[in-house]
């Protein structure tokens, strides 16, 4: 989402419309094509998603987990080079965002970012997907997120920005490690970025995002107990609840999983605004028109 274009995002949402409208049409695109999905994280939308998606499109999926693999015990050059010789496409969900470097430089097919500790770009797709099917236009319309900046927080920033929806990050933490400071500059240079500590800000917006304050990898952690019990205290005035949103009524957005209770209150999860299951749903649409540009299928 940092790197890429506007209009290829663009490209992809578009395509992704078309895909969910007519999926009979694209059942055999990707006929004798295999994609590997590495997981060092745990999954479902992104698991269900991609594996379903592909095999939508007529090709085969193969789950691998990195622990079990010898991506484990071997330097990551060695095994993605011979990877490649299988596989038209790689999908990585790793903890690092180095060893997705790693990857997609010794690959020789296109790798996928299915998530890391700093970006999390296929989320970012599903999310502007859904907004852009609600408004059919990114102009004039604002998106707030609330909670810890995080990886989604980078990319949703990164990819609304640059399609021209304005985005107000209210993020009183952050995870170092998400941290992109050339990502928060280029969003700033857009003119359409505001950063504020207020939580009230997200009255001003169309659609209010929120997510976890604790990643899933620490989120049951005993030795993570003390910096958790930190930030929930540190976050509940940013709780997304009716009484923050005062009678506002925008679209609520979570990319799951949820905790009920923490970053989001419960009776709005499911309340009459929520996008939160289409948002989810879309993560299978977008990454399907991914998987066709990125093999020459569309």
């Amino acid at each position: 989402m940092k790197d890429v274009p506007a209009s290829e995002i663009r490209a992809v949402l578009e395509l992704a419309r078309e895909v969910k409208g007519a999926p009979e049409r694209y059942a055999s695109a990707l006929a004798g094509r295999n994609l590997l999905m590495l997981f060092q994280k745990t999954s479902t939308r992104t698991r269900l998603s991609f594996e379903l998606g592909i095999q939508e499109l007529g090709g085969r999926a193969v789950v691998m987990d990195w622990s079990k693999s010898n991506f484990a015990i071997s330097p990551i050059r060695y095994e993605a080079r011979y990877v490649s010789r299988h596989a038209h496409a790689i999908m990585a969900r790793l903890l690092r965002h180095a060893d997705v470097q790693e990857l997609a430089r010794w690959a020789h097919v296109p790798v996928i970012n299915g998530c890391c500790e700093r970006y999390h770009p296929t989320q970012a797709l599903a999310d502007l997907l859904t907004v852009y099917e609600r408004c059919g236009t990114f102009d004039g319309v604002t998106i707030a997120y609330v909670g810890v900046h995080n990886n989604v927080a980078n990319c949703l920033t990164a990819g609304a920005t640059k399609v021209g929806a304005r985005v107000i990050l209210i993020t009183p933490e952050v995870n170092p490690s998400s941290w992109d400071e050339e990502l928060m500059r280029a969003a700033r240079e857009t003119g359409r970025l505001e950063v504020t500590l207020d939580p009230h800000a997200v009255r001003r917006a169309d659609f209010v995002y929120t997510d976890t304050w604790v990643d899933m990898e620490h989120f049951n952690d005993p030795a993570y107990a003390d910096e958790k019990a930190r930030r929930m205290n540190r976050m509940m005035p940013y709780q997304l609840n009716r009484e923050l949103l005062d009678g506002h009524r925008p679209f609520i957005m979570h990319d799951m999983p949820i905790h009920p209770g923490l970053e989001i209150a419960e009776d709005l999860i499911e309340c009459d605004h929520s996008l939160i299951y289409e948002q989810a749903e879309n993560r299978l649409h977008a990454e399907k028109a991914l998987l066709l540009r990125l093999l020459g299928a569309a």
